[in-house]
C-alpha cells in the first residue's frame, strides 16, 4: 500500500450507510459493452478487434461479475440501484453532443435499438431506476441529482465503463454535488490499466474513495449489522 501523502489529510472522509447508499451502473450497454455488438462488432469489421482485448476481457472478468456482485449485495439490503445508459435518443442522433456523436453513430447506440440495452448479466429488474444521458457525466443531462436527493441517497458507489470517461465524470460531478462517492476498482474498467490507474490515483486526491468489491459489499454488510445490533 503506497505511502499516505499531504493531500490524504484534505480528502473527504465518509462511510457507506444502509438507507443512504446507491449503486450507479453506467454504460454497461451492448453498445462498447460486448465484443459481438456495437463498438465490438465494428473493430471486428475492420479487423481491429485485437486492439480492444483488454477492455473486452476485463469487461467480461471483472467489471461484469463484480458488479453483479455488488447489484445483488445493495438489492439484499433493500438499497437502490439505479441504471445510467448513454446514446441517442432521437434516431438521427441529433441530440447527441457532437464529441460523442460519431461514437453513438458508429456503435449503433440509439434508443430501442439492442446496442443501447444493457447486457443481459446485469439487467435491471422492475421497478429499477433507469436514466439515460447525452453526456459524459450523468448530472448534465439526466434528472439523477433530483432522484437522489428524493431518495435522501447520500453516498454513491459507482461502477461501470468507462472508468476514465463516463465513470470517472458522473463520480466527479456527484462530488461537486456533495454526495460521498466510492469508485469500486475491480467493477470498472477501461482501455488499458494505465487509463485505468491514473483515474483511480487521480480520483483518489480530493475527490472519494476507491474500494474494492469486497471492501464496498464488506463495509455496507457491516452498516447492516450495526443497524440490527443496536435495534
Amino acid at each position: 500500500m503506497a505511502e499516505p501523502n499531504y493531500i490524504d489529510a484534505f480528502t473527504r472522509s465518509f462511510k457507506l450507510g444502509v438507507g443512504t447508499s446507491a449503486l450507479l451502473v453506467v454504460d454497461m450497454q451492448y453498445a462498447t459493452g460486448s465484443p459481438s455488438h456495437g463498438l465490438g462488432r465494428l473493430l471486428a469489421r475492420q479487423g481491429r478487434l485485437a486492439e480492444a482485448h483488454y477492455r473486452f476481457e476485463r469487461i467480461e472478468k471483472l467489471v461484469i461479475p463484480n458488479t453483479a456482485r455488488l447489484i445483488d449485495s445493495f438489492r439484499s439490503h433493500s438499497a437502490p440501484v439505479i441504471y445510467i445508459t448513454y446514446g441517442a435518443e432521437l434516431p438521427d442522433a441529433a441530440d447527441a453532443p457532437a464529441h460523442l456523436r460519431s461514437l453513438i453513430v458508429a456503435t449503433d447506440n440509439i434508443a430501442g435499438k439492442r446496442e443501447h440495452e444493457i447486457v443481459e448479466a446485469l439487467r435491471p429488474q422492475p421497478g429499477e431506476l433507469v436514466l439515460n444521458k447525452t453526456t459524459m457525466g450523468a448530472f448534465a443531462s439526466t434528472g439523477i441529482d433530483s432522484h437522489l436527493r428524493a431518495m435522501g441517497i447520500g453516498e454513491l458507489v459507482v461502477t461501470g465503463v468507462s472508468t476514465n470517461n463516463c465513470v470517472g465524470m458522473t463520480a466527479m460531478e456527484a462530488c461537486d454535488r456533495q454526495y460521498g462517492v466510492v469508485l469500486a476498482a475491480d467493477a470498472t474498467g477501461t482501455c488499458s490499466d494505465e487509463m485505468q490507474e491514473a483515474t483511480l490515483r487521480s480520483f483518489r486526491r480530493l475527490w472519494g474513495r476507491v474500494l474494492s468489491t469486497d471492501e464496498v459489499i464488506e463495509e455496507l454488510s457491516g452498516a447492516a449489522r450495526r443497524i440490527a445490533d443496536s435495534a
